[in-house]
């Protein structure tokens, strides 16, 4: 078999929504192989971990799925129930886009740690895991040994190097149409993007209270701010919306792919104040839009972004953040480094593709 063969994969999704969705239209659409999409509605996640293998084993024996060469699942389904309940003799590849063990819980004594076994044991009856970064990958395998070191006794050794040998990095795709929008930026003050989640794990307050300083400082900007939104959101956002009533051009959710480029088009700088990101997709979305970002030297941001531009685009605190915004919204919004321009092109699907379809084909030669 070689690296160009056609593989017949299996595509399972316990949460087929949000961003899980996104990155299986962009995978499936621009890969060479041929995939079955077998998916659950993106609602009740406790569910969807605790019984999505029992309901795709049932539609797996009544399917007709004898030839397939893969399965492609992501870590909303329990690897482990799957591979016992379907008995296919095929790979099996999971995708973790976040996991249970250290995604943040507003009290750490509410967490559940059944669910972060749930992802130790995927990892370990999977044939390979992907993650879609780095600081995905090294943070998980961490809280995967402190958890275990918890165990009273017969604590099982070699997990983590076992979930390491098995592991990758793989990064996600960016919509190549996201880098020849039409530019529909004008004249006046710079318009400030915020496209995250309004959930308080992407930090909207201190977001805001830096902008409600600009404000009484006199610093003229503009403000969108959409991203997904919830039945209920911070309270910050309604302050928001008051306080800085002059300055917005957009406030609430943009539908629709075409509403929500047509914001990206219209900014000229994204802000991330998050303390939780596995990846960073929005604001890369935003990057490959030609926005200048302002990011946190932490989490996943550091290997978005190359190493010689971290002093002009990592922040370290409150006041590093503030003076940044201050002197692009003073000076004005210079175009993207050219480093940074290239590095987000790597993630187009069309150049990404490649790496993923080569080792769809890699893992089911090694099988």
């Amino acid at each position: 078999m070689s690296d160009l063969t056609r593989c017949r994969i299996l595509t399972l999704e316990a949460y087929d929504g949000g961003s899980h969705a996104q990155f299986l239209d962009g995978l499936i659409n621009h890969s060479r192989h041929d995939f079955i999409r077998i998916s659950l509605p993106a609602r009740k996640w406790k569910w969807r971990m605790r019984g999505s293998a029992i309901w795709f084993a049932n539609e797996i024996k009544r399917g007709n799925y004898a030839d397939i060469d893969l399965i492609f699942t992501s870590d909303m389904t329990s690897v482990a129930d799957l591979r016992a309940l379907c008995k296919l003799n095929v790979p099996i590849i999971c995708y973790f886009h976040e996991n249970q063990l250290t995604y943040p819980v507003p009290d750490e004594a509410e967490r559940d740690y059944q669910y972060g076994f749930t992802n130790i044991t995927s990892c370990l009856a999977a044939d390979e895991v992907w993650f879609n970064s780095d600081y995905h990958r090294e943070s998980f395998t961490q809280a995967a040994g402190e958890l275990l070191r918890k165990m009273p006794d017969f604590v099982p050794e070699g997990v983590v190097e076992r979930i390491k040998g098995a592991s990758r990095v793989m990064p996600l795709g960016l919509n190549d149409n996201l880098f020849d929008l039409p530019k529909n930026r004008t004249a006046g003050a710079p318009v400030i993007l915020w496209n995250h989640r309004w959930e308080y794990d992407k930090n909207p307050d201190e977001f805001f209270e830096v902008l409600f300083d600009l404000d009484r400082a006199g610093v003229d900007f503009r403000l969108i701010a959409a991203g997904e939104q919830f039945r209920t959101h911070p309270p910050i956002f309604d302050a928001a919306e008051k306080m800085l009533a002059d300055k917005i051009v957009h406030f609430g959710y943009a539908p629709g792919a075409a509403n929500y480029y047509n914001l990206l088009a219209q900014s000229d700088i994204v802000v991330s104040t998050a303390v939780h990101e596995f990846f960073g997709l929005a604001v890369m979305e935003a990057v490959a839009a030609e926005c200048r970002p302002v990011l946190p030297n932490r989490l996943s941001y550091p290997e978005l972004i190359p190493a010689n531009l971290h002093h002009k685009i990592l922040y370290d605190n409150h006041e590093q953040l503030r003076q940044r915004l201050a002197d692009l919204c003073e000076r004005g919004v210079a175009e993207l480094p050219g480093e940074l321009s290239q590095k987000v092109r790597q993630l187009r699907w069309s150049r990404l593709i490649d790496l993923y379809d080569e080792r769809f084909s890699r893992t089911v030669r090694a099988k």
